[in-house]
């Protein structure tokens, strides 16, 4: 089984009903998933976003630059009760996708994995494991250049981000 980074995008007031009613924010999330799947939207028009098993590797590359914010697991708790997979899910305020998306659109890719040693990752225990290679580290950059064009998306439209792993 594999764990895979998930994103939502939501306004406010879905933030808002998510708090209340984690149930109800559950089956949204069903909701958009399953009719994103068949039209597969670009990132800077979708709803939901994967970041599949870079998650950890992403987490592992942004902590090296201090990131000022946790765009892997979210900051807020909600649904602290469920379990949506690996744990309950998380969120962040509409200011805080938006400071995520300007520190996403300022730090490239070819930052994010200069001076980064292979052997790094592995001694970190970084998922999915298997980092022997220079060439290991460039599995990353889809997803990274994806998830700033959906935060950048989201920052936009002034939502909030529901994230967990699933």
């Amino acid at each position: 089984m594999s764990m895979i980074g998930e994103y939502l995008r939501v306004t406010a007031a879905e933030l808002a009903r998510a708090n209340q009613d984690p149930d109800w924010a559950l089956a949204f999330v069903e909701e958009v998933q399953d009719a994103e799947e068949e039209s597969e939207p670009a990132p800077a028009e979708a709803r939901h976003f994967s970041t599949y098993k870079t998650w950890d590797m992403l987490r592992f590359l942004l902590a090296r630059t201090d990131f000022p914010v946790n765009v892997i697991h979210g900051e807020e708790s909600f649904a602290e009760e469920e379990d949506w997979g690996y744990g309950p899910p998380r969120y962040l305020r509409p200011e805080r996708v938006q400071l995520a998306a300007e520190a996403l659109r300022t730090t490239n890719y070819a930052q994010l994995i200069s001076g980064v040693d292979p052997a790094e990752l592995t001694s970190a225990e970084v998922y999915p494991l298997g980092w022997s290679e220079l060439s290991s580290l460039e599995w990353g950059r889809p997803w990274y250049d994806g998830l700033t064009q959906f935060f950048e998306a989201a920052a936009r439209a002034d939502d909030a981000m529901l994230l967990w792993l699933d």
